[in-house]
């Protein structure tokens, strides 16, 4: 009997490399959608502006009033909520017909009620502001700030940056395409083209 040659195959089949055991690109792409869909409900329900009729009012700090607590530049998100009191920071805006109105402050409520209005300080002020918020007028309570985050935005609404950050977002989005579609535009153009030099041979 003839000795077998080369090497026997083994009974348990080859491990299939790592990159086979990827998820399926529908389900991936699927799993994204949800992730997407569940961050922009998550902004809708707790982050969207009161100025879109969300909850949520954004600060940029401006002064020292509310040294140490608060920086220029921090950016302060404040909520709506149904009551407010003493030692609660707070923002409303300044009321019209005063130097300022409309601008929002964000103070310290250190007395007065809801109905009469309260008295709001600064931190650092030794006197009480001027003006007295009733909770009606109260945008909202501070809900988390993010240091110097409102020198970043800022910078956003120069024009020549938002130009800038537009051009690099269609540089992205070219080099993101996906391999197919530069062929199948590569594959159209070169039809065109063929078209267009059979016309020309007429």
């Amino acid at each position: 009997m003839a000795a077998p040659t080369g090497v026997a195959a083994s009974a348990h089949p080859a491990h299939r490399p790592l990159s086979a055991r990827r998820l399926p690109e529908r389900v991936r792409r699927l799993l994204g959608a949800g992730l997407l869909l569940a961050a922009v409900v998550a902004w809708g329900l707790l982050l969207r502006p009161t100025a879109l009729g969300g909850p949520a009012t954004y600060v940029v700090v401006s002064g020292t009033s509310m040294e140490p607590t608060l920086h220029t530049g921090d950016l302060v998100v404040l909520r709506a909520h149904g009551s407010y009191g003493v030692g609660d920071l707070v923002t409303y805006p300044v009321p019209e017909g005063a130097p300022g109105a409309g601008d929002l402050v964000i103070h310290r409520i250190v007395g007065g009620s809801a109905a009469g209005g309260f008295t709001t300080q600064g931190d650092n002020r030794r006197q009480a502001d001027d003006w007295h918020p009733t909770a009606a007028q109260v945008r909202g309570r501070e809900w988390f700030t993010v240091p110097g985050a409102g020198t970043v935005l800022t910078r956003f609404t120069d024009p020549p940056l938002l130009a800038a950050l537009a051009g690099g977002v269609a540089v992205v989005v070219v080099l993101l395409r996906s391999p197919a579609a530069r062929r199948d535009e590569d594959a159209a153009d070169t039809g065109a083209d063929a078209d267009a030099d059979a016309g020309d041979g007429r």
